[in-house]
């Protein structure tokens, strides 16, 4: 850290030099406009990108001594979250049709980017959307509408042994994903620029910690997958009376776990957290408790069991974690 001393100039100006190496590293000039940001922490961020455009990056990848179209779309995902703009798939010979097609599914699976230019040999991604028109919150809000009507659903699976239903709980994982590295992006973006955080209304830290719950509302969503799956191995109505009652009350305590967990986030609720977190005590016991009454059912059927009353269970412990970190939020804001 350099440390130098302010002036005081015409009795009422407090100035500072900047440091040469960084001013000749940046090529500033006599006369140039800087900018500067007031940081939450009081700190000041000078800069000398003055636009509110974000900053324009571009990623490529040679796909010319071939590539694992899967591997390929997990580089696409790895560029979109670290905040590339532009991304272009090139080969010296034409493009491979497994590879045409993880572009397209990149493209499919993600929030903003689409393909604009396409040739037989190469194929350009760009992102048309804003980070900052996109807030966190409203992510976050919808992320839980969908984790939980998923999770209703798979339980309706359960019940009915509905295959088509199943089968859409496990398809809507896909919107979960992509709504959890939009957030991964825009958190990314935000910690690379701080304008992007000024626009976007939230300071950096608390931007990491909205990124730490979408990551637990998508292994939410994953635990509805795993439900839905094993509901499917259970024939309908092969379970009822007192197991059912189980099940049903163990599902309810973890979605009524969820939905305090949200609701004391954007309700700024510390007293709320708390008790939602003491609530998860009570889940494990209910969960406990359908393994108790399934012993005597077929083996196969106690196994499905066993793994869905295992995903309600981490359903809710996650969403116990949700309520971790708005207390941890909460007080870092309050100072």
């Amino acid at each position: 850290m350099e440390i130098r001393k302010v002036q005081v100039t015409g009795g009422s100006s407090f100035v500072i030099t900047l440091p040469k190496e960084w001013a000749e590293k940046q090529r500033v000039k006599k006369n140039d406009p800087l900018g500067l940001i007031v940081q939450p922490d009081g700190t000041l961020l000078v800069t000398k990108e003055l636009s509110e455009r974000p900053v324009q990056r571009e990623k490529k990848f040679d796909v010319t001594r071939g590539a694992d179209p899967r591997l390929l779309f997990r580089l696409l995902i790895a560029a979109y979250i670290a905040g590339y703009t532009t991304m272009v798939v090139f080969s010296k010979d034409r493009l491979p049709p497994a590879i045409r097609m993880a572009v397209r599914e990149f493209s499919q699976m993600t929030v903003g980017p689409e393909v604009v230019e396409e040739t037989e040999t190469s194929a350009v991604l760009k992102d048309l959307l804003n980070p900052a028109e996109m807030p966190l919150e409203n992510t976050i809000r919808r992320m839980y509408v969908i984790v939980r009507n998923m999770h209703a659903d798979a339980m309706n699976v359960l019940v009915s042994g509905n295959a088509a239903l199943a089968a859409d709980v496990i398809a809507r994982d896909n919107d979960v994903d992509r709504l959890h590295w939009l957030v991964a992006r825009q958190t990314h973006m935000v910690l690379r620029d701080m304008n992007i955080a000024r626009r976007m209304g939230g300071d950096p830290s608390r931007v990491v910690k909205i990124y730490i719950v979408s990551r637990i509302i998508e292994r939410i969503g994953d635990h509805a997958v795993r439900f839905a799956e094993n509901a499917q191995k259970i024939p309908a109505g092969a379970i009822s009376g007192e197991l059912m009652s189980s099940l049903k009350k163990a599902h309810g305590l973890a979605l009524s776990l969820l939905d305090r967990g949200i609701q004391s986030l954007f309700l700024a609720d510390i007293r709320a957290s708390h008790e939602n977190i003491e609530k998860t005590v009570e889940l494990g016991v209910a969960c406990r408790e359908i393994g108790d009454h399934s012993l005597s059912l077929p083996q196969e059927i106690v196994v499905a069991l066993r793994d869905i009353a295992e995903s309600i269970r981490r359903s809710g412990e996650y969403a116990g974690d949700i309520s971790e970190n708005v207390i941890n939020i909460l007080v870092e804001e309050a100072g």
